[in-house]
């Protein structure tokens, strides 16, 4: 089955929907500290099939350049009118590139045009992907702590529910010192560090301290564009240097590459265009010796099953941390979501499409914005701040 020739139907209604889904407790970045994860949705209607996309645009620019109003605009404003004319999966991707930029934007759309395509087909994402499931130890990320004493019971509570891997954020001023604290606790537990592009070669020596840890990774220690910066600073530290913000297209990959400044790979789906684009990634990583894991970046469980589909793919050869929902959001999205087995590991949903049901009661009742593409706003909370508010 080749998933760019199969048949998308005409396309009948495009919803874009603002969802506001409080958090559990607030979760730190080196950037910003939020206590909600507003969540951008997409909905297509096909010939009586539909798929539901997510977008990981957060409310502020601060881990992209795009944020849920910019997607929200280049969505009903060019990408839902591509999908006039396309007539198959590769008439959509072919569309898109008529759009520069705005990754989140197109994977949110790919992404529903991907479940309902699934749907109508009778068969799950990882299929058309061309995956294969099987168990993949998941990791859970936990956001910068008040203390080091709250890092210690965060990362016992993760170790208790069964996780075997933890990723934790790291900024200048909290780095090596609470890092050695739970290494020193956890001796065994395999760890790696995130910093979200917040330290310059300025900070080496804290780099240093890092690189001493027994860390399966440092991720993003430099900002996303310096990777001449992480090429230096690879040739300084044993730890595999990971990128995540660095790379969003296969370019970006093949500089990277080629400096040096990369060994592992952080894939989401999100960051470089869609499912499609990701697979390509992942194939070109592996082909370059650069180890790939999926990354989460607070979805629901709708966006985090896309995760878990992407997973599939036999070029992923490393666990990331896409965790349960239910450790960050107070109430989601979907009916159910897979448990964590005993050995650490989620199950891909088996149903066809993302392979997840969408609750209409609960996205209705967390609705902050609703828009028909080619039909005005029907909810008066589209306009104003509701928008600015989130993750």
């Amino acid at each position: 089955m080749v998933v760019e020739e199969l048949e998308i139907g005409r396309i009948e209604r495009v919803e874009l929907r603002v969802v506001g889904l409080p958090l559990v407790t607030p979760f730190a970045t080196a950037a910003e500290a939020r206590a909600t994860r507003d969540v951008l949705l997409v909905r297509v209607d096909s010939e009586g099939a539909i798929g539901w996309g997510e977008c990981g645009a957060f409310a502020q620019p601060s881990y992209t350049a795009e944020t849920i109003v910019t997607a929200r605009h280049v969505l009903a404003a060019f990408l839902a009118p591509a999908l006039t004319g396309a007539r198959i999966v590769g008439d959509l991707r072919a569309a898109f590139t008529a759009v520069r930029g705005h990754p989140m934007a197109k994977a949110a759309m790919e992404g529903a045009v991907l479940d309902m395509v699934g749907r109508r087909h009778g068969q799950p994402v990882w299929r058309l992907l061309g995956g294969s499931p099987r168990p993949m130890p998941s990791g859970v990320a936990i956001g910068l702590q008040p203390s080091a004493e709250a890092l210690l019971e965060a990362v016992g509570q993760a170790v208790a529910e069964g996780y075997r891997q933890v990723k934790l954020k790291v900024r200048p001023g909290w780095a090596a010192e609470p890092v050695r604290a739970v290494r020193e606790r956890f001796p065994d537990l395999p760890l790696w560090v995130d910093a979200n592009g917040s330290f310059t070669m300025a900070d080496l020596d804290t780099l240093l301290a890092l690189d001493g840890l027994g860390l399966r990774m440092i991720e993003q220690p430099l900002p996303a564009s310096d990777l001449v910066g992480h090429a230096r600073l690879a040739v300084q530290i044993e730890t595999p240097l990971c990128l995540d913000e660095s790379v969003e297209s296969l370019g970006d990959l093949e500089a990277a590459a080629a400096l040096g400044a990369v060994r592992v790979l952080n894939l989401k789906p999100g960051r470089v265009g869609g499912l499609l684009a990701a697979c390509q990634l992942a194939r070109h990583a592996r082909e370059l010796g650069i180890g790939v894991f999926v990354g989460g970046m607070l979805e629901s469980g709708l966006g985090r099953a896309a995760c878990l589909h992407l997973q599939t793919l036999p070029a992923v050869n490393l666990g990331g941390d896409v965790s349960v929902p239910g450790r960050y959001l107070q109430e989601d999205l979907v009916r159910s979501w897979p448990a964590l087995d005993a050995e650490g590991c989620l199950d891909v949903p088996s149903g066809p499409g993302i392979g997840v049901e969408v609750l209409d009661e609960v996205v209705t009742r967390r609705t902050l914005a609703l828009e028909i593409v080619g039909d005005s706003c029907v909810d008066p909370r589209a306009h104003g701040p509701a928008l600015d508010e989130g993750a």
